[in-house]
C-alpha cells in the first residue's frame, strides 16, 4: 500500500518548509534511512531521510517551492501502483465519482485512513483545533509528555507553553499556534505516543469533544465490534458493579477480584498472585501502579524450618550458614534519548565497517602554551579547545576524512563543523561547532563552554545538534588513557581523545619524563583508507605537539 509522506515540522517553530534540493527522483527505489530530500526550514536546511521502502511514484513539492506543515511532500509506494486516489483531482476520484449514484460520496479509490483523515479535517467545527504530537527533530519517531504546563479547562492564548515534550535529541517547550480553552489532553505526563497521534484540543469552551475524538476513531471501532461485543459479555453489568467496562473479573483463592488487563498482564508476567495485591482503584480495582508498588509480604515467604541433622555429623563439622535474602529487580522505562542513541549507534556499527588508529602525542609544549594564553586577561582555553583546533585544521589538509558515505556517492563536504560529545543525565548529545576551522581558540572555547552547558540543561535546539561533519569525544578528564569510539553518523570518523599522563620518554638519546596524550581515530573503511587516517593523525600530531603552528 502507497505510502503519504507529508511536509515534516523538523523544528519547534516551523511552521512551512522549503524544498532546497531533491535527491531522489519518480521512479526511483527507495530504502528506509535513504535522504529523499533537503529541506530549508526557519533554522537550518536539513536532510529528511525516508521511514518507509518501495518506489517513488510521486512529487507533491518542486524544488524551491515551500508548503505548510504536513502538505503532501511525496508518496513512495509499489512499482505501477495506482495513486490517483490519493492525489486531489486525480483521475480515479473522477472516474468513482462518475460510477457513483450520489454525487456526494466519498470516492472509493481512497484509502480508509484517507477518508479518515478528510472527514476528520472538514468536520471539525470553526474555532476547535486538533493539535498532534509534533515532529520536533529529523529522526523523531514518537514523543513522551514530559510536563503539561496547562490543565484542561485553561484559557491558551498563542504563543503560550502547554507542554514539555522529550524527543529523541532533548526535552523542549512546545508552544501553542492557537488561542482558546484547552478542551482535552490526549497523552498524559510521562506517556509516550507517536508522531502526529492527538496531544490535546484546543477550542470555545462546551464544545463536544466526543465528537470530535469519535471522527478519528469511528472506523477503528467498526472493524472490531464483534470483539467488542466479546468483551462486554465477560463483565456484564450485574457483576461489575464499580469496575470498568475494560476490568477482567478473576477468580482467586474462592474470591473475586476485579483487575484492569493491563495489570493483569503485568501479574502474570510477574508472577504475582492478585489475592495478595490490595487495588487502589475504585471500589478496590487493581491498577498498573498497584503492581508496581508490589511488594511481597514478609510473611508470605517464611524461612522453612531445616531438620536438624547434626546429631548424624562429627562434632568437629559446623553447619554452613547460607545466606537468605530475596532476589530483586527493577524495570527502568527507556527515554526517547536512550532509545535513539541505542538505535543509531547499532546502525552505524553494524552497517559501517570500522577500524582504529592510535597515536601517542607529547603535550609538553602544548601544556606550556595553554599556560600562556590563559596568563591573558579574560582568556581561558582548555586543552579539549586546542584539540578541536588541531582537529579542523587537519580536516583542511585531509578533505578525504570530511566525507560522508551515500552509497554510489561520497559527499565532500567542504565546510567543516565539529560535533562535541556531551555526557548528559540521560545519555549522550553532540552538540555540532559550526565552521570550526574559521574560529580562534578563544571563540572555541567560549562556544563549546556554552553549547555543553545547554546541553546538560536540555536547552538546545535541534539545529545545534545537526550537520557535524567530524565528532570529538574526551573522555580524558575522567582519567581514561585510551579508548574508541563508534562513528556518529553520517560522518566518516570520530577521534576519541584521552588524559594526558607522565611517563618517561626518549628524547635526544635521553629518557625524560614527557607529558602523553593518547588519540584514537575510529574510520569508515568504505570512505577512509588506512593510509590516510594515518596521515591525517600525524597532520593533527604535529599540530598538537607544536601549537604556535596554529597560530600562524
Amino acid at each position: 500500500m502507497a505510502e503519504i509522506i507529508n511536509m515534516p515540522r523538523l523544528s519547534d517553530t516551523m511552521e512551512e518548509g522549503t524544498v532546497a534540493k531533491w535527491l531522489k527522483k519518480v521512479g526511483d527505489k527507495i530504502e528506509e534511512g535513504d535522504i529523499l530530500a533537503e529541506i530549508e526550514t526557519d533554522k537550518a536546511t536539513m536532510e529528511f531521510e525516508s521511514f518507509h521502502e518501495g518506489t517513488l511514484l510521486h512529487i507533491g513539492i518542486a524544488e524551491g517551492d515551500g508548503a505548510p506543515v504536513d502538505s503532501l511532500l511525496a508518496i513512495i509506494g509499489a512499482e505501477g501502483e495506482d495513486i490517483s486516489g490519493l492525489l486531489n483531482g486525480g483521475s480515479a476520484d473522477e472516474s468513482t465519482k462518475e460510477a457513483s449514484p450520489k454525487e456526494d460520496e466519498a470516492p472509493k479509490a481512497s484509502t480508509p485512513e484517507t477518508s479518515a483523515a478528510k472527514k476528520e479535517v472538514t468536520e471539525v467545527p470553526a474555532g476547535v483545533e486538533v493539535i498532534k504530537m509534533p515532529r520536533l527533530s529529523d529522526t523523531m519517531e514518537e514523543g513522551t509528555v514530559a510536563t503539561w504546563l496547562k490543565k484542561v479547562g485553561d484559557d491558551v492564548e498563542e504563543g503560550d507553553i502547554l507542554a514539555e515534550i522529550e524527543t529523541d535529541k532533548a526535552t523542549m517547550e512546545f508552544e501553542s499556534f492557537y488561542s482558546g480553552n484547552l478542551l482535552y489532553i490526549g497523552i498524559k505526563e510521562g506517556e509516550s505516543a507517536p508522531v502526529d497521534d492527538v496531544l490535546a484540543i484546543i477550542g470555545p469552551k462546551g464544545t463536544d469533544v466526543d465528537a470530535i475524538l469519535n471522527q478519528a476513531t469511528g472506523a477503528a471501532q467498526e472493524k472490531a465490534p464483534e470483539k467488542t461485543e466479546a468483551k462486554s459479555k465477560a463483565t456484564p453489568a450485574t457483576d461489575t458493579k464499580g469496575a470498568e467496562a475494560t476490568d477482567v473479573p478473576v477468580a482467586q483463592d474462592g474470591q473475586r477480584i476485579f483487575v484492569s488487563p493491563l495489570a493483569k498482564k503485568m501479574a502474570e508476567d510477574k508472577g504475582i498472585n492478585l489475592a495478595t495485591v490490595k487495588g487502589s482503584g475504585d471500589n478496590g480495582r487493581i491498577v498498573k501502579r498497584d503492581i508496581e508498588n508490589y511488594k511481597p509480604s514478609e510473611a508470605a515467604a517464611p524461612v522453612a524450618a531445616v531438620a536438624d541433622t547434626t546429631t548424624s555429623q562429627p562434632q568437629s563439622v559446623k553447619p554452613v550458614i547460607l545466606p537468605v535474602g530475596e532476589e530483586g529487580s527493577e524495570e527502568v522505562k527507556n527515554s526517547q534519548m536512550r532509545k535513539v542513541i541505542a538505535k543509531r549507534l547499532s546502525e552505524s556499527k553494524f552497517t559501517a565497517p570500522h577500524y582504529y588508529l592510535t597515536i601517542e602525542v607529547d603535550m609538553t609544549n602544548a601544556a606550556k602554551s595553554r599556560a600562556h594564553i590563559n596568563e591573558l586577561p579574560d582568556t581561558k582555553v582548555s586543552y579539549n579547545d586546542l584539540v578541536l583546533k588541531a582537529c579542523a585544521m587537519a580536516l583542511q589538509k585531509h578533505p578525504q576524512v570530511n566525507t560522508s558515505w551515500n552509497g554510489d556517492t561520497t559527499r565532500y563536504n567542504k565546510h567543516i563543523h565539529m560535533g562535541v560529545a556531551v555526557a548528559v543525565e540521560d545519555g549522550l548529545v553532540v552538540p555540532v561547532l559550526k565552521f570550526a576551522d574559521q574560529l580562534s581558540l578563544t571563540q572555541i572555547g567560549g562556544a563549546v563552554k556554552d553549547l555543553a552547558g545547554r546541553a546538560r540543561i536540555k536547552k538546545l535546539t535541534p539545529a545545534e545538534m545537526e550537520g557535524s561533519t567530524f565528532t570529538v569525544s574526551n573522555l580524558g578528564m575522567f582519567g581514561i588513557l585510551e579508548f574508541t569510539s563508534i562513528i556518529n553518523q553520517p560522518n566518516s570518523a570520530i577521534l576519541s581523545v584521552g588524559a594526558i599522563v607522565e611517563k618517561p620518554v626518549v628524547k635526544n638519546g635521553e629518557i625524560v619524563i614527557g607529558s602523553i596524550m593518547k588519540l584514537s581515530l575510529a574510520c569508515d573503511h568504505r570512505t577512509v583508507d588506512g593510509a590516510t587516517g594515518a596521515q591525517f593523525l600525524l597532520t593533527l600530531k604535529a599540530f598538537m605537539e607544536n601549537p604556535v603552528t596554529m597560530l600562524a
